[in-house]
């Protein structure tokens, strides 16, 4: 039986470019890019190139780069080493789990927590957000970007103008988990005013394993993994090198890419959208309309009344169809969607929802076996 996956927000696949150079540089790198030997030097070379080109493509300074072992690992560096002490830690309640807990551990250490609500469409609400920080007692803020779930992309030039209403001296750091971003939507994080950023290689055809931190340069950080020093003392650890080189590759070919990636997946994630409607009519689109310029164009979520994605899930991937009830770091879990509750939903309703994420190798024919699939399910 073939398979559809629809879960591209979870991982895409390998592309090819980036497994060639995943070989190569498997065969070609014996060195440990800390070692001052000939094989080290190569190898730091190679290490040194790849963050070039990453930084190029983000359009950044290759030394603001910190490399990962993936996006939670780049979240959870983001708030346990930029945020101020004494500040108090304000994030968005949509957020992806690893920014939620890592914020949840902060306040469990004492920092003062704040948990800004959302817009039905599950952007950050800036009025909130302003009234939040009007005390001034604000060390940091943390925002998804993009949101994984239900693709809403967050209103970057009105929270700018909320945190920038202050001096320079006394404005929190603000971070944005942009994992879901890159390769979907444009992304400049100098550009957009952010202190910090996530990014996430497998999101875009890199391998796993991957997760890259933007630092600002004038952004005081502190090392949560300490001992070889690794990453100019920010982040110890010898780097998974090979690997780092094929993200390279992906993520230059992703931004090459976007224009055509962007309007290819949006149509037919309408399509998609279209077809699950004439079966189900009673489905309800979850986020920003699709049409809407301001959302991740790959990404639908859709409630199904009177299902449950618990059981849903596993009946669509007997049948050859690979979606998600939420995020795929919770995919285990029982409970309903913390992002869909966060936007109102009640935990039927939660519970109700599936997230179809599309990507660079989705076909035509792959989009209405998924609609034929979930018709007969479902209908």
């Amino acid at each position: 039986m073939s398979r559809v996956h629809l879960d591209h927000n979870a991982t895409t696949p390998l592309r090819p470019e980036a497994r060639e150079e995943l070989l190569r540089a498997l065969d070609a790198l014996g060195g440990n890019p800390s070692s001052v030997h000939t094989s080290g030097r190569a190898a730091r070379a190679e290490l040194d190139e790849a963050r070039e080109r990453i930084a190029a493509a983000l359009g950044v300074d290759a030394d603001e780069l910190i490399f990962t072992s993936g996006g939670t690992e780049a979240n959870n560096a983001a708030l346990f080493g930029a945020a101020p002490q004494g500040g108090a830690v304000l994030v968005g309640a949509a957020e992806h789990s690893s920014v939620r807990e890592a914020a949840d551990a902060l306040g469990a250490s004492g920092r003062e927590l704040r948990v800004l609500g959302v817009d039905p469409d599950g952007r950050l609400n800036v009025e909130g957000l302003e009234i939040a920080l009007q005390d001034g007692s604000a060390g940091l803020v943390s925002c998804v970007g993009a949101n994984n779930e239900v693709g809403s992309v967050a209103p970057f030039a009105k929270i700018r103008e909320a945190i920038e209403v202050f001096p320079r001296e006394r404005r929190p750091v603000w971070h944005a988990d942009c994992v879901q971003m890159l390769g979907k939507v444009p992304i400049n994080p100098r550009a957009l005013g952010l202190s910090l950023a996530s990014f996430s290689a497998h999101k875009v055809g890199g391998p796993l394993g991957v997760g890259i931190l933007w630092c600002a340069k004038e952004q005081p950080f502190s090392a949560r993994m300490v001992g070889g020093g690794q990453e100019s003392g920010l982040r110890s650890g010898t780097e998974n090198l090979p690997a780092i080189a094929a993200a390279a590759v992906a993520i230059e070919l992703a931004v090459a890419e976007l224009e055509d990636y962007a309007a290819r997946t949006r149509s037919l994630t309408e399509e998609l959208w279209r077809g699950i409607l004439a079966s189900v009519p009673a489905a309800e689109l979850v986020g920003p309309p699709l049409d809407e310029s301001e959302r991740l164009p790959n990404t639908l979520c859709a409630l199904l009344p009177g299902e449950d994605g618990r059981v849903l899930v596993p009946r669509l991937d007997l049948a050859g169809l690979e979606v998600s009830a939420g995020s795929a770091c919770s995919s285990g879990s029982i409970e309903p969607s913390p992002v869909l509750l966060a936007l109102g939903h009640d935990e039927k309703a939660a519970r109700a929802a599936l997230r179809f994420s599309l990507g660079r190798t989705t076909t035509p024919e792959e989009v209405r076996v998924a609609i034929q699939v979930v018709g007969t399910t479902c209908g």
